[in-house]
């Protein structure tokens, strides 16, 4: 059996298309076919359904993908085996919202890079719907989720805890101080939010409408680092994370609103595909995220 056909079934598979298999690939499209079909040739059963220009899993398909993923983890793993390099190397692409983003970069990278300067790192940001399908189609090798609490049986949790969230605002606000605040007293203040239908921001705004509300936000920007300064600087208020408002708060220019009446429950999470190849880099990377503070 050749390896390549089954990569370029995984390929297929994942993309649900020859044509962008081909273009993912380099391959000619009559190139996959033929490997598609040297494959179901050499096991007697149909792998895909061709029906008016798409193409769908069979059966036996569906059971070849896990067959094919263990088979090139396998290969993989022993071709990593019997190298005998000194550095732990290779490439690592990280999907996060911004906020995760600025603050592993601020906190972490210099001290990762200084520990394992063989092993380059991408970062790419995105809503938590994208990371998923992300990792479904093996365009990223991990993800860190702020988002409610997230379970399936095709990703691997390698770390996770409940984050710590507040409605902020201005230290010069006149709600710093109040006891037993209630989201009615607040409700229409000008706020300023991360982009709608994005992670905490979708849990939260899910949350309010539990209780028939909702809020129009003044500005809605994914920077929180703007966020922060702007919410400082003025008379608004907002809801994030509180290691993204830490520095703030103890510097004195922000304060954390008494707010009692919201329970809104925010996850972070490591993820990875479960049919994920773990190189030694990707070993080492989230090795060191579970063993290290995790943006606390």
């Amino acid at each position: 059996m050749e390896l390549r056909n089954l990569v370029t079934f995984i390929n297929v598979a994942e993309l649900g298309s020859f044509t962008k298999a081909a273009e993912q690939l380099g391959y000619s499209q009559s190139t996959i076919s033929f490997q598609i079909k040297q494959l179901e040739d050499e096991l007697g059963c149909l792998l895909f359904e061709r029906v008016n220009h798409t193409i769908t899993l069979t059966q036996r398909g569906h059971e070849l993908v896990s067959y094919a993923h263990q088979i090139l983890t396998l290969t993989e793993e022993f071709k990593e085996n019997i190298e005998e390099e000194k550095d732990c190397s290779g490439h690592i692409h990280i999907v996060t919202p911004d906020s995760v983003c600025d603050e592993m970069l601020n906190r972490n990278y210099i001290d990762f890079h200084n520990k394992y300067p063989s092993i380059s790192i991408r970062f790419t940001t995105a809503d938590t719907s994208v990371m998923f399908d992300m990792l479904d189609h093996n365009e990223a090798d991990v993800i860190i989720t702020l988002d409610s609490h997230s379970y399936h049986k095709d990703y691997v949790i390698a770390k996770e805890q409940p984050l710590s969230m507040h409605f902020v605002a201005s230290s010069k606000s006149k709600f710093a101080g109040a006891k037993n605040l209630s989201i009615h007293d607040i409700i229409n203040e000008p706020f300023i939010l991360t982009e709608y239908g994005q992670g905490y921001r979708k849990v939260f705004d899910k949350e309010l409408a539990k209780k028939s509300l909702d809020i129009t936000p003044i500005l809605e920007i994914g920077r929180t680092d703007m966020i922060t300064s702007l919410t400082a600087q003025g008379d608004t208020i907002s809801f994030l994370p509180d290691f993204v408002t830490n520095d703030m708060i103890k510097a004195g220019n922000l304060c954390y609103l008494d707010v009692c009446d919201m329970n809104i429950e925010i996850w972070k999470q490591l993820i990875y595909h479960k049919n994920k190849w773990m190189s030694k880099s990707l070993k080492v990377f989230i090795d060191y995220i579970k063993q290290n503070e995790f943006l606390n």
